[in-house]
């Protein structure tokens, strides 16, 4: 009987940085995230320590305490502070095993709790990006088209 993957959520510190690049550096992964696939160690480890460090939401997606994606919920500004925004990456080992559910679902269970402003997280999705589109609506997102 194989055993149940137990998924933890951390912050992420420097010393990710080459667990960090096994599936930010690969581009299956990034193919519809808004940042571009790192291919330099340097530039992953200055992600990880200025933009990642002072994210106000921003988690490592760990089995055995070794990050293998990374979920974020960012805050609105202005108008829309009340309003966060999701995104997740997973490596590809981990594709298809329900994890990228569990994390969203992990992270809305405490998000609300951590980031007190936040009324409402919506997902922005890439129409193409079927299996993501999946992970969000298991959660009960809805999907909505235009504005």
């Amino acid at each position: 009987m194989t055993q149940p993957i137990v998924i933890t959520l951390r912050p992420f510190n420097p010393s990710d940085v080459d667990d960090f690049m096994k599936f930010a550096g690969d581009d299956k992964v990034t193919r519809y995230c808004r940042w571009n696939t790192y291919t330099c160690r340097d530039d992953a480890l200055d992600f990880l320590n200025q933009v990642i460090s002072s994210h106000p939401w921003y988690r490592a997606i760990c089995i055995d305490n070794l990050p293998i994606g990374s979920i974020y919920v960012m805050p609105g500004e202005g108008k829309d502070q009340r309003r966060g925004e999701i995104g997740y990456v997973v490596g590809v080992k981990y594709w298809n095993k329900g994890v990228a559910t569990k994390v969203v679902k992990m992270a809305m269970g405490c998000v609300f709790e951590d980031l007190e402003c936040l009324d409402k997280v919506e997902g922005l999705v890439f129409i193409k990006n079927k299996a993501s589109q999946r992970v969000l609506e298991k959660n009960g997102f809805v999907i909505k088209r235009g504005f």
